[in-house]
């Protein structure tokens, strides 16, 4: 259940990488995408740092290459399934970066990010799908603008830029689920 923006029963930590959407735009794009920090490694708070300005550059070599970044997702869910929410998703969080989706630039602004922790060429878990689909089916009553033809990979709004959620996202498995 969705109240004002929050998913409720799930963990909740404010990301300072939001600002608030332009008026008048509604949401009507899920953009899904995946994320392991260390990349390949799991578990551990390195994405929560990243999504709160925390990352200590020292603390692994990529990280020096990220530190400075200002991103995060509305939401994060781990290789178990559990849910982090690090944005209100009435605001505009910071996760597609320079993106477009039919014809569209900033897709910041009328999208809501899900991380799934995981990477391009691993299989994710039982859990993150039921998770991701429960969730994408709330939103889709809060927003009824969100449709499934509008849940799209980070790969597909920034073509070139990224590749995510991968090659081993269960596409299928995850539509017919919603």
């Amino acid at each position: 259940m969705i109240e004002n923006g929050i998913l409720q029963g799930v963990r909740q930590i404010d990301s300072p990488n939001c600002d608030e959407r332009p008026a008048g735009v509604p949401v009507d794009l899920l953009v899904v995408h995946n994320i392991s920090l260390p990349p390949g490694e799991f578990g551990g708070s390195h994405v929560t740092a990243l999504f709160t300005n925390t990352l200590d550059p020292e603390h692994h070599p990529y990280f020096r290459t990220i530190a400075d970044l200002r991103v995060s997702s509305h939401l994060f869910i781990d290789r178990a399934g559990e849910i982090t929410q690090f944005v209100n998703f009435n605001r505009r969080a910071w996760h597609a970066g320079q993106s477009s989706w039919c014809g569209r630039e900033a897709c910041n602004d009328y999208s809501i990010g899900i991380e799934l922790e995981g990477t391009d060429y691993l299989a994710f878990t039982d859990a993150q799908y039921a998770a991701l689909v429960a969730v994408s089916r709330a939103l889709m009553q809060v927003f009824p603008a969100l449709k499934s033809e509008r849940i799209v990979g980070h790969e597909d709004i920034a073509p070139g830029r990224k590749t995510d959620p991968g090659l081993c996202f269960d596409w299928h498995r995850y539509l017919a689920a919603l």
